[in-house]
């Protein structure tokens, strides 16, 4: 069984950095693709970023891009999304999810694997 506990939500104006962390156990970490999708409220969900387990291959949604950077430490067990210029659509809960494919998933229902949620609020 795969535990996702995500950290680091909280109030940002907009234009600041925000990082989110995310701790995984019961699986060996460095196999897992590992992404974070997001939800704002009566919104659908979005994967805003993922990497293979190898951390060779990322995917960021548009709405992100150039703004989001995913990375993990497979030493640490930890993946990691770093957020810059935040905009107040950014404000949703984010989640760290994971499956133990060897493909990137472009799609929150590619993910087996699902953390409680951290929240993100980015104020104008």
């Amino acid at each position: 069984q795969v535990q996702l506990v995500e950290s680091g939500g909280g109030l940002k104006q907009a234009g600041g950095s925000l990082r989110l962390s995310c701790a995984a156990s019961g699986w060996t970490f460095s196999s897992l693709t590992l992404g974070w999708v997001r939800q704002a409220p009566g919104k659908d969900q979005e994967l805003v970023a993922a990497i293979t387990f190898s951390g060779d291959e990322t995917f960021y949604a548009d709405s992100v891009k150039g703004r989001f950077t995913i990375s993990r430490d497979n030493v640490k067990d930890a993946l990691y999304l770093n957020m810059n210029s935040l905009k107040p659509e950014d404000s949703a809960t984010y989640y760290c999810v994971g499956n133990s494919r060897l493909e990137l998933g472009y799609f929150p229902w590619d993910y087996d694997y699902w953390g409680q949620g951290t929240v993100v609020t980015v104020s104008s």
